[in-house]
């Protein structure tokens, strides 16, 4: 199988379901993962702002936004996931998602995409910053001198807007979606088990057909 994944660096629900495919893909060598890019809110982030505040204006207020952070934390929790949302903060993806696909071009897309989303869960880090995300690439063994040459250019931005025009094209407004041999499409964080429910029948299928 080639899985296509839409999904945004600091939508909570991709890291999970990110997560989530990698165990139910654990020990399959045949199928192939392809990242791509999605923007929740393309509205561009002038200064670090923390992500509670700009989702209570969001959303309604500290109260909803503390119920929406409580019920992702918990579930994310029992997949062995760390979601800070006290240091988290919020910003505009488009750049971290060329740098994923600067990383792509050396072998390391999962691993920078990895990386990017504990540095904004977890640790508190400014992934809208060209500093922050080229130290992001540095952990990961990256040149970290290399990436921050290039988030000072506009290399990497027709990826990032072909995968979101991608995304317009196959009808996808909600994150992360999971778009199988380009057939088939499974949207949300699901359980490990829902997943390997949904690809057993998908080889089923396309085993018949052939």
């Amino acid at each position: 199988m080639e899985i296509q994944v839409w999904s945004d660096v600091v939508c909570p629900w991709c890291y999970l379901g990110k997560r989530r495919l990698e165990e139910a893909l654990r020990g399959d060598n045949a199928t192939t993962v392809t990242y791509r890019a999605f923007q929740l809110d393309p509205t561009p982030v002038l200064s670090p702002v923390p992500l509670k505040v700009a989702l209570a204006e969001k959303f309604g207020g500290p109260a909803r936004a503390e119920q929406m952070f409580g019920h992702v934390r918990t579930i994310a929790a029992g997949d062995g996931l760390e979601l800070n949302f006290d240091r988290a903060i919020a910003a505009n993806t488009f750049d971290a998602h060329r740098l994923i696909a600067w990383a792509a071009a050396q072998g390391r897309q999962a691993a920078m995409l990895d990386a990017l989303q504990v540095a904004h869960f977890t640790d508190g880090v400014d992934i809208g910053s060209h500093a922050a995300l080229a130290g992001v690439a540095g952990s990961i063994g990256l040149d970290q001198a290399a990436a921050y040459a290039f988030l000072g250019t506009r290399d990497g931005a027709d990826e990032v807007n072909a995968d979101i025009q991608a995304a317009r094209d196959y009808g996808i407004t909600s994150v992360p979606t999971f778009v199988i041999d380009g057939r088939y499409a499974v949207q949300g964080a699901q359980e490990v088990s829902v997943l390997q429910s949904a690809f057993a029948e998908i080889r089923r299928r396309e085993s018949i057909a052939s």
